[in-house]
């Protein structure tokens, strides 16, 4: 398999060509859990202002760090997904803590 714009492509190993894919994967179902879990707590205490704000927020951090996944010119892309892990572990840590104070 050949792509356009990289001539070794085909060398490259699968879960490196993927790295792209697995992050954006990893954001998509992390914050989409919380949001998931927020919406139960609704159902069940009825506090709309507070979750909607958590939700509003989570919906802020998934914007932010697709554009970091998506930035261009990154000189370590290793690095860089990494601290993008990292900085949506964080973030996620810190809304279901926000989430289960509800």
């Amino acid at each position: 398999m050949s792509h356009p714009s990289c001539p070794n492509f085909d060398r490259v190993p699968d879960a490196r060509r993927r790295i792209v894919h697995l992050e954006t994967k990893d954001i998509n179902y992390t914050l989409g859990d919380i949001i998931g879990y927020a919406t139960e707590k609704v159902d069940l205490k009825g506090d709309n202002k507070k979750v909607e704000a958590i939700v509003d927020e989570t919906i802020t951090t998934f914007d932010e760090l697709i554009t970091k996944i998506n930035q261009k010119g990154v000189e370590n892309k290793k690095a860089h997904y990494k601290a993008v892990s990292a900085e949506l572990e964080k973030k996620a840590n810190a809304l279901l803590e926000k989430v289960n104070k509800i």
